[in-house]
């Protein structure tokens, strides 16, 4: 019961990711640790179908709470209380450096050659931060159902590689403003083209990015590290004075010191 309810926590921290401007999912999972065996429970389902479904089903339901329930609470927060929000999502990541970094090591010794893939998967990350706030989505004309299946395939990169927003990707595509309006409206004749392509986009994007973590573990990880810092640059709060600052760098090292003792504690 204790597993399973912190597999639902998980949940929905990464269903949060979801809502969380220029942050993914995949930032979430890797910051827990199960990116891997994510990919592996969802690509190999039906080679262990019961252990797959013990694994996925509270990830699953936290993850719907997540989107569902706690939208509103974090768009309040974000809205209401910036600093201190983006501060303890920074927290959180910095505070999951150090297990990440022994994930991206245990199959092998380190190399300065990985380097080059986390400073290059970081300017990716960082790049794409930087378009996103200069985007603006173009109006739409004569967009059909094969489209919107096109969009949902390559906003399935934003949702597979953790820190590559999926804002970003459908503000290029220009149909941002249509998936927000079809999301809070449940416009099925939007949403089931872009599920599908969603839904086909991932399965390719999460076998390609299985097979570069089989062969090519630590530099694929490191990659993925690299994306994963890059999204603290999106939550960078703006404080506008000394005590913001003290309230900002607080509320981060508390996350910090957190996410050490749930380590300790829960693994």
């Amino acid at each position: 019961m204790k597993v399973f309810l912190l597999d639902v926590l998980k949940g929905i921290a990464i269903g949060s990711g979801a809502i969380l401007p220029g942050i993914s999912s995949g930032v979430f999972c890797v910051i827990f640790g199960i990116y891997e065996k994510l990919l592996d429970s969802i690509l190999n389902f039906f080679k262990n179908i019961r252990q797959n479904i013990k694994f996925l089903c509270p990830i699953a339901i936290g993850a719907t709470l997540g989107i569902l329930l706690f939208s509103n609470v974090l768009n309040y927060s974000l809205y209401h209380f910036p600093i201190q929000t983006k501060s303890i999502f920074i927290g959180l990541i910095l505070g999951s450096l150090p297990s990440l970094i022994r994930e991206a090591n245990k199959k092998t010794t380190f190399k300065m050659s990985y380097l080059v893939f986390f400073l290059l998967a970081l300017l990716i990350g960082i790049g794409c931060i930087l378009l996103e706030n200069y985007l603006t989505p173009p109006s739409l004309q004569n967009i059909n159902f094969l489209y919107f299946v096109i969009c949902g395939f390559f906003m399935s990169i934003g949702v597979v590689v953790p820190g590559v927003s999926s804002t970003v990707i459908l503000m290029l595509l220009g149909i941002y403003n249509v998936y927000l309006m079809s999301i809070s409206n449940l416009y099925f004749p939007i949403l089931l083209p872009l599920s599908i392509g969603l839904i086909i986009g991932g399965f390719c994007f999460m076998t390609l990015t299985k097979y570069l973590l089989d062969n090519y573990h630590s530099a694929a990880f490191y990659s993925i590290m690299g994306f994963t810092i890059g999204s603290i640059f999106v939550l960078l709060p703006s404080p506008a004075s000394i005590i913001e600052v003290f309230i900002s760098f607080l509320c981060c090292t508390l996350r910090i010191l957190h996410c050490y003792f749930i380590k300790i504690i829960c693994f």
